[in-house]
């Protein structure tokens, strides 16, 4: 293909989405760290992100960001919400016109409670922008087990021709025009994998697990569609998929910090010890104030949130969850 792409953030799942269009395009990836873009560029590994992993060999990368940008056909964003709007900033001026911009992003910014397409509409508009999403655990991929994901854009020709540009016989791209749904899920799933995994950090069981991933999809559901997703995409790779992946595997960093917590530690002790962002953290007290402006009852990510932002205890949480009045299923609001 005759497209150059560019991934801005060599983290580990902008690594692995760079390498996945390597095979198909001209792929560039842009580290912050000249070291760390040295290595990718020239030794083909990612020790700090990705250890033990080999990337494409025709993987490019560099720390110049003016200068990547400026060749990008198709601009990936793979930054942490908390500084997407700045390093999108300090790109913008060298991004040509009408070029995708594809947010890997699974989060929501704090303080303007949007969405990052929303932010890419605010700082590049007239720039289609959609997202990649899906369970896509990057070292899985690497690894070469089989994997889904979706790209959604409002423009239907676009989103075709990034199928094919992430898409390889292992990891298999799905269009789907619902920006706002699967983006959404992608950042409200990470609260409830926090939920998921202090279960299994207070040493519940399965049945447990399994009532917070079910309840906690009702409950992303009910946001997500209040605030204009569809329902569809919730039951699909974007949401149930994603969910799930996050919620159960020992690879998710959400899970991994609701464990932490659910033993007893200090969320400060947790997050200072990870090289890499767990989003769900930052998101809790954005999904709340979402919440309380649409009107939408989330219980779980309402104890999730009183955990992370207000010090009560995983116990605590627990307990206030199983003293909630009984309802039925599927007549919540």
């Amino acid at each position: 293909m005759n497209i150059r792409v560019v991934v801005v953030g060599a983290g580990s799942w902008g690594t692995t989405v760079a390498s996945l269009a390597a095979k198909n395009t001209q792929t560039t990836v842009w580290a912050r760290r000249p070291d760390l873009a040295a290595e990718i560029h020239k030794e083909h590994s990612n020790s700090v992100y990705l250890p033990g992993y080999e990337l494409t060999d025709s993987l490019r990368a560099s720390a110049d960001l003016a200068d990547v940008v400026s060749e990008a056909d198709v601009l990936v964003m793979a930054v942490p919400s908390h500084g997407f709007r700045s390093v999108l900033e300090e790109a913008a001026d060298h991004v040509r016109p009408w070029v995708p911009v594809v947010s890997l992003t699974k989060g929501l910014e704090q303080g303007s409670n949007l969405r990052m397409t929303e932010i890419v509409a605010e700082v590049l508009p007239e720039h289609p922008a959609g997202v990649l999403t899906g369970p896509n655990l990057a070292k899985e991929i690497l690894a070469g087990d089989a994997a889904a994901a979706v790209v959604a854009l409002e423009e239907a020709h676009i989103a075709e021709v990034l199928q094919r540009v992430f898409s390889s016989d292992l990891f298999r791209v799905y269009t789907n025009p619902d920006v706002i749904g699967c983006e959404l899920a992608g950042a409200l799933k990470n609260v409830i994998a926090l939920a998921s995994g202090m279960a299994d950090g207070l040493g519940t069981g399965d049945n447990t697990r399994a009532a917070v991933i079910t309840r906690g999809l009702a409950e992303l559901s009910r946001l997500g569609v209040a605030m204009g997703g569809r329902a569809e995409t919730f039951s699909g790779l974007a949401g149930m998929g994603d969910l799930v992946a996050t919620c159960i595997s020992t690879q998710s960093r959400n899970r991994y910090v609701g464990e932490q917590l659910g033993k007893g530690r200090r969320l400060d002790e947790v997050m200072g010890e990870m090289n890499q962002v767990a989003e769900g953290v930052k998101a809790t007290a954005v999904i709340m104030q979402l919440a309380h402006e649409h009107g939408v009852d989330m219980p779980i990510c309402s104890e999730m949130d009183a955990v992370v932002n207000q010090g009560r205890s995983p116990h605590e949480a627990y307990r206030g969850l199983l003293r909630r009045s009984p309802k039925p299923e599927h007549r919540e609001r």
